[in-house]
């Protein structure tokens, strides 16, 4: 009666609560509350006995102007994971390959599971870094997306332009490319790639972004990706309609407003993890250098020991048995017991 694939898929499990008087740095969340301003604007919806706007019109003209690109370059879904199962129902026949970096975000198998596409990951190096040259050689004749994860979760690092550009020319046309840039407004490397900068030239890549980070609205639900006009076209035509709520409209109209001030933020989480970083370092760990809001660390083996050791200072981490543990950069007050458990982790 049911998909046995389904079934057989463990379910996503999010990041345990944190403990009373600790922090929960698990789920890569923005520290900082939600804005008044924002507030106030989800409060001033009255109208929720109707429909919200369908396909969001108001929200994607405004991000289109901010971007530069038509609206007809936009689409906004209910988190960028649901943009990516639009964009893989769209493309893909049962039989249908997906290539994507592994390890990398946790939802990108299920997503794909769920689609009905046939999963095809590709190692990453021993850094988290994306493999691009095996990633290109994976691709065969039922290929039909390939998923880039730039800063990757967890690796925390980056793509570069030159890699990026140099895949995207050995990469078939009708080959669609998901550039997943959650993370994008943390980057700091001057190198690393930044997808609206290749979409004119590339009209088979799409990026797709978030308003759960930098603008700290995971609890909205709401992502957007922007590509050429056929790609968006067909991503939007897969979704569902009403499929962003009148809350979250207003949430991120209210949020482009106040960027200057999240932005703000975003600069004392950047200086934070570089603290973090540079903490780290002068204990002896060698990670990849982080572009997102949280570190990686590599300790294979010893994942879920070091997860009970952070736990034992009051942080919940989120722990990949087998490879490693990510802690998200949280409140200024999680740090010292941030780095007295990483020093603790080493030092055994």
């Amino acid at each position: 009666m049911f998909r046995e694939e389904l079934l057989a898929f463990p379910a996503y499990s999010p990041g345990k609560a944190a403990p009373q008087d600790g922090f929960k740095l698990s789920s890569n969340e923005n520290p900082f509350p939600t804005l008044p301003s924002v507030l106030a604007a989800v409060q001033g919806v009255e109208d929720y006995n109707r429909y919200p706007e369908n396909g969001a019109g108001t929200l994607v003209t405004r991000l289109a102007s901010i971007y530069g690109v038509q609206p007809e370059n936009v689409v906004v879904g209910s988190g960028s994971i649901s943009l990516l199962l639009q964009a893989f129902l769209a493309t893909c026949e049962t039989g249908d390959e997906v290539i994507y970096p592994w390890r990398s975000f946790e939802g990108y198998p299920s997503t794909i599971t769920v689609s009905g596409a046939t999963k095809h990951p590709v190692p990453v190096r021993p850094d988290g870094s994306h493999d691009l040259e095996a990633m290109a050689e994976a691709v065969g004749p039922r290929t039909r997306v390939i998923l880039l994860c730039s800063p990757n979760n967890p690796s925390s690092n980056v793509l570069h332009r030159d890699e990026v550009e140099r895949f995207l020319a050995r990469v078939p046309e009708n080959v669609l490319v998901l550039l997943d840039e959650a993370y994008i407004d943390f980057v700091r490397d001057s190198e690393a790639v930044d997808g609206l900068a290749l979409l004119e030239d590339h009209p088979n890549l799409v990026t797709m972004r978030t308003f759960s980070k930098a603008y700290a609205l995971p609890g909205m639900r709401l992502g957007y990706a922007i590509g050429a006009e056929l790609p968006i076209r067909a991503i939007r035509a897969a979704g569902l309609p009403f499929n962003v709520t009148s809350a979250a409209i207003a949430a991120a109209i209210a949020s482009l407003d106040a960027r200057d001030e999240l932005m703000q933020q975003v600069e004392t989480i950047v200086a934070t993890r570089n603290r973090v970083l540079a903490g780290l370092v002068d204990q002896g760990w060698d990670i990849p250098d982080p572009q997102g809001n949280f570190v990686w660390l590599p300790v294979g083996d010893a994942a879920v020991s070091a997860g009970e050791v952070f736990e034992r200072h009051g942080i919940i981490a989120r722990v990949f048995p087998g490879a490693g543990v990510r802690v998200t950069i949280g409140e200024e007050a999680s740090v010292e017991p941030l780095l007295a458990a990483a020093a603790e982790i080493i030092a055994a």
